[in-house]
């Protein structure tokens, strides 16, 4: 089996996204756990950009790595907490999750081994205007969706600041 230049870009980004998002759910620092999720996500980005989906990349960095992240670590740091050494505790419920995560992952890769010779692929080219008939589209026909959902996402942020001010109030006794 040869291996390629693509190959082994798409195995190393696959061994970096699955380490990464392994660190994400067993750290007991969050500020950690952020910041391998941040590494998850630029990986993804990775894999995009190697589907020549570069549109979907600069989304997956600004928006998830970048701005999701950064709301995170806010809401972490907005929040009254001693220590943050063991702020992502273990409970008991790991060993549920365990065996059902396997078995979904069985199911998945059973489904994707069957499925791989029924479904036939497009052969087609990806369309050139992609992104300048998406920017279109969300400043002509979804313009009132697109602005709705970013006064919900600032209102969102406003009254998590308000919130984390009346605890620190609270906290100091006045």
């Amino acid at each position: 089996m040869e291996l390629t230049l693509e190959a082994a870009a798409f195995w190393t980004l696959a061994a970096v996204i699955i380490v990464s998002a392994l660190l994400v759910v067993t750290g007991k620092n969050i500020v950690h756990s952020i910041l391998w999720l941040v590494v998850t996500f630029l990986g993804i980005a990775g894999v995009f950009i190697m589907l020549d989906a570069m549109f979907l990349a600069a989304v997956q960095v600004l928006v998830y790595a970048g701005a999701v992240c950064i709301m995170v670590v806010f809401g972490v740091m907005l929040t009254q907490r001693g220590s943050m050494e063991k702020s992502s505790l273990f409970n008991k419920r790991v060993i549920i999750a365990a065996p059902l995560a396997g078995l979904i992952l069985a199911v998945a890769g059973f489904l994707a081994a069957v499925s791989k010779e029924s479904v036939p692929l497009s052969g087609g080219t990806v369309p050139a205007d992609t992104v300048s008939s998406i920017g279109e589209w969300m400043l002509t026909r979804y313009v009132v969706p697109f602005e709705a959902a970013a006064i919900l996402l600032l209102v969102a942020l406003i009254g998590a600041v308000f919130l984390a001010g009346e605890v620190n109030t609270d906290a100091d006794g006045r």
